[in-house]
């Protein structure tokens, strides 16, 4: 061989090398989606290609604040999506509660103009199949007035190299999101207003229809996700008669409003003329003039979420699941054993009692053998439990056994694993949204100093991650290496228990639960 082949081919092997200790590998090519071309990139392993901050929708800002979200303005060249878009409009985050800060969004930006989303996909490069790949689209919780797509928690990476595409998308939350109002409904041609935010979701919904084949996705194969007000989210759309044909599959972790009173669009139209007389505006578009920080500093307070509007939603929810008006999905839901929602000290058993006498009346005595307080600790319990079982338990039940009812297959869980924790942390046990990083194998992303972590929250983040892949590759979560994962019907009530041991059995407050549902779902 000559010399100066003999160098060239050392100084490409050293280049070759420097590559893959750098991770200096090649971007993906750009790709056509709505709008025009975006670029990517690829993560430090070189197999799972990165697009954030695709714009889905126009920005929601001026005269298009409180209106459907309008189509993107075509752009020329390439679009670089690098970086995560903006968060919807929405307070400052600060950790609170068992709240650190991989479960919140990042403290800037935060704008109106929010309405990206974020994917992330197996590189070809990596031995991907060209096309057809299942996709999930994640949903973010917060109570409808926060959250967004770039919580660390939320990470795609894992869940894209098991062969799935990850998308989250942005959504509209509190006064932006849903704030109805008489003029809104009047200008809207639908004679509705306020479920901004669930339009926005399906708007991304839309744009996956459209634009996920380009990825090497399979619009016939999607899966929609979500947590909390996301999983409520899940809820709504599968309710929606304007999502039909948008996906398959459901995942609502911890949140459905089937036993959950929903705001009548008269009610929602009368709360938005006060908050447009507390502003000092006379006209909708003067409210339009007004600034993103003066309408959140005074509107966040009375506006709370989706509405019974007669267009996305067209009736209320317990209604329309009963009737079997719901599109058809296959259904993965489930609730944590320690997430009820109670941050102040508990009653003591004589104020508890007496509360629930007089909250209750005649079904009080029987609410109080499933939910006792004879001590002060025995009270304590059941407030938490009761909290839990009001707010997510009950609701994802019931809307389980409505679907198991109608013949749809349908897979429920109790996550029961206690995160270990330091200081405060540790009070908080199997804490609501403590599932996310186990289901989409994020442990990485957790605060070890906060919450050290073990090789038993290694194995249940295996498991539970391979789980939710199954799922939304299939429509079965089970599988090889897994223990086995039963469906769920309203004869046996078999769930699976996702905690320090995994496994099956019968759900075993099934009659609390169904008490409760009861009660709730009575007018």
């Amino acid at each position: 061989m000559k010399t100066p082949l003999r160098l060239f081919l050392f100084s490409f092997s050293i280049l070759l090398s420097a590559t893959a200790l750098t991770g200096l590998v090649k971007p993906p090519e750009p790709v056509r989606v709505s709008g025009g071309l975006v670029s990517g990139t690829l993560n430090k392993d070189g197999d799972v290609q990165l697009y954030r901050g695709i714009p889905f929708a126009a920005p929601p800002v001026g005269n298009l604040r409180w209106k459907a979200p309008q189509p993107v303005k075509p752009w020329s060249g390439v679009r670089a999506c690098d970086a995560f878009g903006a968060s919807p409009m929405q307070g400052e985050p600060n950790p609170f509660g068992p709240w650190s800060a991989e479960f919140l969004i990042a403290r800037e930006p935060i704008s109106e103009d929010c309405l990206y989303l974020n994917l992330w996909t197996k590189a070809r490069s990596a031995g991907r199949p060209q096309d057809r790949l299942p996709v999930l689209v994640w949903i973010y919780g917060g109570g409808f007035g926060s959250g967004g797509g770039n919580v660390p928690i939320y990470d795609g990476e894992a869940t894209a190299k098991k062969g799935i595409i990850f998308v989250s998308v942005n959504y509209r939350v509190g006064p932006f999101g849903f704030f109805a109002h008489p003029e809104l409904t009047d200008e809207s041609g639908r004679k509705a207003s306020g479920n901004y935010g669930l339009m926005d979701q399906l708007a991304a919904l839309q744009w996956v229809q459209q634009n996920i084949a380009a990825f090497g996705g399979d619009p016939g194969n999607v899966t929609i996700a979500g947590q909390s007000a996301g999983s409520m989210s899940v809820n709504c759309l599968v309710a929606s008669p304007l999502a039909k044909g948008l996906f398959k599959k459901a995942i609502a972790e911890s949140g459905a409003s089937i036993a959950r009173p929903m705001s009548t669009l008269k009610q929602a139209e009368e709360s938005g003329a006060k908050v447009m007389q507390t502003l000092g505006t006379s006209s909708l578009a003067e409210l339009r003039t007004k600034s993103a920080a003066e309408i959140m500093q005074k509107g966040q307070g009375n506006v709370r979420g989706p509405i019974v509007d007669g267009y996305v939603i067209p009736q209320p929810m317990g209604e329309l699941f009963r009737a079997g008006r719901q599109n058809k999905v296959t259904l993965l839901t489930g609730w944590n054993e320690d997430e009820g929602m109670s941050f102040g000290p508990p009653k003591t058993a004589a104020d508890y009692k007496r509360q629930i006498r007089q909250q209750y009346g005649a079904d009080a005595e029987t609410m109080l053998v499933h939910y006792p307080g004879e001590t002060d600790a025995q009270a304590a319990a059941s407030q938490n439990n009761m909290s839990r079982d009001q707010t997510f338990g009950a609701q994802n039940y019931g809307w389980a056994n409505l679907e198991s009812q109608q013949g749809q297959t349908v897979y429920v869980y109790r996550f029961t694993r206690k995160l270990p924790a330091t200081g405060d942390y540790a009070r908080y046990g199997a804490f609501h949204t403590g599932e996310v990083a186990y289901a989409y194998d994020n442990l990485k992303f957790i605060d070890h100093q906060l919450r050290p972590l073990t090789a038993t929250d290694d194995e249940l983040a295996r498991t539970m991650s391979t789980y939710w892949v199954n799922f939304i590759k299939t429509g079965n979560p089970d599988g090889k290496g897994v223990p086995h994962w039963p469906a769920y019907s309203v004869s046996d009530k078999q769930i699976m228990v996702l905690g320090d041991k995994v496994q099956a059995r019968t759900l075993p407050d099934a009659a609390s639960l169904d008490f409760l549902f009861g009660v709730l779902s009575k007018p």
